[in-house]
């Protein structure tokens, strides 16, 4: 049986991507509070029935958004590290080269965590979402911190997230050398934190 013609014409996204590829767009841009329901609506092209069907509120839309952001944020980091395991550059710099690419293709969503903290605040259910998937990253970061045997990796990973905040903020500001910079901060970082052998001499 022939199946080419099948084969090459790819699957339409269903209601519910649509929105939330809509919505990981205008949010990543312009902010929760900026974007309006019926923007979504008419962007993804669903009726307004349709799309309370998938997301009762936009707050829920926001946070699927969210939860996507962390998955696509998470992955692309444990892809960076896995890369440079064995290498002799730390896996711990591959994190800055991964926010080096986003800032420099102009990724808005890279500052998503940050922008929803500091636009609904920390109570704020969006915001306490927010401060959650930081904290996931620090825990990402801590990982691997004690994969690569470094001393206190739970406070390795809050100055390295520091750094990575810090690099947000100055690429948003249009440093398009953030993360180098960043990197460069972390690699003494880590210096500092790598077991020293006690000199017998």
């Amino acid at each position: 049986m022939d199946v080419k013609g099948d084969a090459q014409v790819p699957a339409k996204p269903g209601a519910r991507q649509r929105i939330l590829d809509v919505s990981f767009t205008l949010f990543a841009e312009r902010g929760i509070r900026d974007v309006g329901v019926d923007e979504l609506i008419e962007r993804s092209g669903v009726a307004k029935a349709t799309f309370y069907k998938h997301f009762h509120t936009k707050d829920d839309l926001a946070l699927a958004y969210l939860q996507r952001w962390y998955e696509e944020r998470s992955s692309a980091i444990d892809a960076a590290v896995k890369r440079h395991r064995g290498s002799e550059t730390p896996a711990l710099l591959a994190v800055f080269d991964v926010f080096d690419e986003w800032f420099r293709q102009g990724a808005s969503e890279a500052s998503s965590f940050l922008h929803v903290l500091m636009e609904m605040g920390p109570t704020h259910p969006l915001g306490r979402a927010s401060l959650d998937y930081l904290a996931r990253t620090r825990d990402q970061l801590a990982d691997i911190a004690r994969d690569a045997h470094l001393s206190d990796p739970e406070g390795f990973a809050w100055s390295c997230h520091i750094l990575l905040k810090g690099a947000i903020v100055a690429a948003a500001e249009g440093d398009p050398d953030a993360a180098a910079r960043a990197r460069h901060m972390a690699a003494l970082l880590i210096a500092d934190r790598r077991p020293h052998e006690h000199d017998g001499e």
